[in-house]
């Protein structure tokens, strides 16, 4: 018997698939902690040269009663600055000071202009008004290092790709839950260690494991949490989790509001994970791989648990004789391997066009992002506001999949998002911009929800994994060219959200050649997956050219008409 049908006898999404799902759910807080945390570990600050020659003066003399109003003062007098013409605003130098000698005492009306101007060669003082600490803080990463933040977060992004093949793998050999067990125990590790970095290059290396296990963690927990759901739901279990990523964003932004030490944060975000493993005796593999495998008695091992808990009865008998062959039998047959998503072409053009809507998804999504801080709040209101505006996206698409398909809410979408995209860069930057740049962001968060849920249902069981880390390596790709794009608005302005526009028009097209999963069987075997949405050929025709069930349906609409390939059953359509 399929697997789809026996969760059809047992039920879809009972009370047991109701509790390991939302336990597989309660990890993508982690993710979203970790994947946003870089904000405030790595938030930038106003900074200016120290003056070690004013080190001992004591300001108070003149009314400066704080040593932050003394530092201010001292930035005042000994660091030169220009005036905006836009604005009229006084903007400080942040790497260059003048140099002084031992008659430059201070007081706040001197006037050291004329003077030379010299490199900080002393450190700098920080703005601590937002942040108490951070990464590029403690490690002076500004003036001629602010590089090194960009390659910092480009080898996270890189982890994230390494993450996505290695535990995408294990979860497809060995199982979804040593998958998630071993990536969760790198990322508190690495995580803990993370928060100790006494260098920059530490730092990175560690927050590259980091990347490389978060991605692990949000791989397998997905995977887990939408085999063991009926295809009646699968749409609701795709969709769900991202409510739980959104709240996680929300609830980041309170423990950064809170903790504004950037070591202190990530140890925080660090040992969070560790509640995590008492989940482990309440999480079941995943019964349709260890069917997949022929692991039959396990499986039904997990099945009995669901039906109990379901108040159903498993059907008798579970498996079909030739399914219970694979136990028993030695096989010689070939693993599959990440390799499979190429060979054949039905599957190999699912693959590169699932790949490259993840690729954009990713690009606008982070784009977009970014944009929020132009809302004119402070920094912790713009990144609760970024993570709520998801909600109404998530919530639309949750009813709207389930009304007209995967296929037209993708598409629509990405439209929305990519002529959001076009106009707002085009806009002045003020209230109108921002509107449309959030219509922008419910558009693609709304169709990357979509997306996230496609290779769950497009790619077979056996390289399912393997399907979902080759798309989101692919996004990772898109993670790591971002901060170029934006940059070309140095060039021209609207040139980032111009490419982020048109390469959203341009998924939103192709995202039309995807089959509709909707209602579907999810393929259980490679060939099921090359003939998952095939065509098929002339339907029979009685001697008037007129089709036979067409005519016992009392209807005549042509002589051919479609046929889609589920399972081992036709579909006429």
């Amino acid at each position: 018997m399929k697997f789809d049908d026996i969760l059809l006898t047992i039920g879809g999404f009972g009370r047991y698939q109701i509790w390991t799902y939302n336990l597989c759910c309660l990890f993508a807080f982690l993710t979203a902690f970790h994947l946003l945390v870089s904000v405030f570990l790595m938030g930038s600050s106003d900074h200016w040269c120290k003056i070690p020659e004013w080190d001992d003066v004591n300001c108070s003399e003149w009314g400066y009663n704080t040593s932050e109003e003394c530092q201010l003062a001292k930035r005042d007098v000994a660091i030169p600055y220009t005036v905006s013409d836009d604005t009229g605003d006084i903007i400080f130098e942040k790497c260059e000071r003048y140099q002084l000698s031992a008659e430059d005492e201070f007081f706040p009306e001197l006037n050291l202009t004329g003077h030379d101007v010299v490199p900080c060669d002393a450190g700098w003082v920080y703005d601590k008004s937002v942040f108490q600490s951070t990464v590029v803080q403690d490690f002076n990463l500004v003036c001629g290092l602010s590089y090194v933040t960009s390659v910092s977060q480009s080898l996270y992004f890189l982890g994230f790709l390494l993450g996505s093949l290695v535990f995408g793998h294990i979860s497809d050999k060995f199982g979804r839950q040593l998958s998630l067990l071993s990536s969760l125990s790198t990322l508190c590790v690495s995580g803990t260690c993370l928060a100790f970095s006494p260098n920059i290059w530490v730092f990175t290396a560690l927050r590259f494991v980091v990347g490389a296990s978060i991605y692990g963690v949000l791989i397998s927990s997905f995977v887990m949490g939408t085999e063991l759901v009926g295809p009646s739901k699968r749409y609701f279990t795709g969709i769900a989790m991202n409510f739980y990523w959104a709240v996680g964003a929300i609830i980041l932004a309170g423990i950064a509001y809170f903790i504004r030490n950037w070591r202190h944060l990530q140890l925080c975000v660090s040992l969070i994970p560790v509640a995590y493993f008492a989940i482990f005796p309440f999480l079941p593999e995943s019964a349709r791989w260890l069917i997949a495998k022929g692991r039959l008695k396990k499986a039904e091992k997990v099945l009995q648990k669901a039906a109990i808990m379901n108040k159903a009865k498993l059907p008798d008998p579970l498996f079909e004789e030739s399914e219970a062959l694979k136990e028993s039998s030695p096989t010689n047959e070939k693993e599959p391997t990440v390799l499979d998503l190429f060979r054949t072409p039905r599957l190999r053009m699912y693959t590169l066009n699932m790949a490259f809507i993840w690729i954009v998804s990713t690009l606008v999504y982070y784009g977009i992002s970014l944009a929020t801080e132009s809302l004119g709040v402070n920094l912790y209101i713009a990144f609760f506001v970024s993570g709520a505006v998801e909600i109404p996206a998530y919530l639309s698409v949750l009813f709207g999949i389930e009304l007209f398909g995967r296929r037209p809410i993708i598409v629509s979408y990405m439209l929305i998002a990519g002529v959001a995209c076009l106009v707002s860069g085009f806009v002045p930057v003020g209230v109108a911009r921002v509107t449309i740049a959030m219509i922008g962001k419910v558009g693609i968060a709304g169709s990357f929800a979509v997306v996230y849920l496609l290779p769950a249902e497009i790619f077979p069981t056996p390289i399912r994994s393997a399907g979902m880390g080759v798309c989101a390596m692919s996004s990772r790709v898109a993670g790591m060219i971002c901060p170029l794009i934006l940059h070309l608005a140095e060039y021209w302005g609207p040139a980032p959200f111009f490419i982020f526009g048109v390469s959203s028009v341009v998924a939103g097209v192709l995202a039309f050649f995807l089959p509709e999963t909707k209602g579907r069987r999810v393929p259980e075997t490679i060939e099921e997956g090359e003939n998952f949405g095939k065509l098929l050929v002339e339907t029979e025709k009685g001697a008037d050219g007129v089709d036979l069930e067409e005519r016992a349906a009392g209807t005549k609409t042509g002589d051919f008409k479609y046929q889609k390939a589920q399972e081992d059953d036709d579909i006429r359509t």
